[in-house]
């Protein structure tokens, strides 16, 4: 099974070296915030054989951006083990006031992508137009939107891209009718699994530490809804990882 997005910092977990033991073999992919957070990413690949990684700059970080990040990220992003520019988007929901600043830098993060072919992995939190209207001019790359939090209705106009829908505990909630109904919805082969730990832990455990073994409450709750077994899930959505960030299995 694979977690295609996790934070794993140290400072966000009692003890992080366990919860990385926890998974075992299975594949974790750490997501990168803000240079520091993304250079800790590359450490975490180079001595985990179970974790990959993406690594950029989150629009709630934008405040501390200075364009040394660009080069950074440039000088990193051929790294085998970084198979994605993440977690970058926009995010409106506490300020719109550095809507500009956000949307420069998410266009600069998604033309690096695409000048080597790596998949982007999107936040987007009540940012629904200027998204839309951003990624129109991106339809090659591959796109994840992490986190999914919009309508089924937009869940549909995104299938006309190479997109992937990050499911994580939410999908768990008794109030997630919206993300239940797109999970029902659309097809298995555009889902994947993500915990976003230390974050939004899955029922029965809410208002715990969340980890990436957690995946598999996300996994029954798709079980459930989708009508197949949870195996059926974790060897879906382990090939739709693979396929989405070129993983080499």
């Amino acid at each position: 099974m694979i977690d295609t997005h996790c934070h794993l910092d140290e400072h966000l977990y009692k003890d992080v070296e366990q919860v990385i033991k926890h998974m075992g073999e299975n594949i974790m992919i750490a997501a990168g915030v803000d240079t520091k957070s993304s250079m800790h990413v590359l450490e975490l690949i180079k001595d985990n054989p179970a974790i990959y990684g993406v690594i950029g700059f989150h629009p709630e970080e934008i405040e501390h951006y200075t364009d040394d990040f660009l080069i950074f990220l440039e000088e990193n992003i051929t790294n085998p083990k970084i198979v994605g520019i993440g977690e970058i988007g926009l995010d409106y929901h506490y300020t719109k006031d550095t809507r500009d600043k956000q949307i420069e830098i998410f266009k600069k993060q998604l033309d690096l992508a695409c000048k080597y072919n790596k998949t982007v992995v999107i936040h987007s939190r009540d940012a629904l137009e200027d998204t839309l209207e951003i990624i129109k001019n991106y339809s090659n790359l591959k796109m994840v939107f992490h986190c999914y939090g919009y309508s089924l209705e937009v869940a549909k106009q995104l299938l006309n891209y190479k997109i992937q829908f990050g499911i994580g505990g939410v999908v768990t909630f008794k109030n997630s009718k919206k993300l239940k109904e797109v999970v029902k919805e659309i097809p298995m082969d555009h889902l994947l699994l993500e915990t976003d730990s230390p974050y939004l832990t899955p029922e029965p455990h809410r208002g715990e530490e969340n980890e990436p073994y957690n995946i598999l409450y996300v996994a029954d709750t798709i079980s459930a809804l989708k009508g197949i077994s949870k195996e059926e899930v974790l060897k879906a959505t382990t090939e739709n990882a693979i396929r989405q960030f070129d993983l080499p299995f």
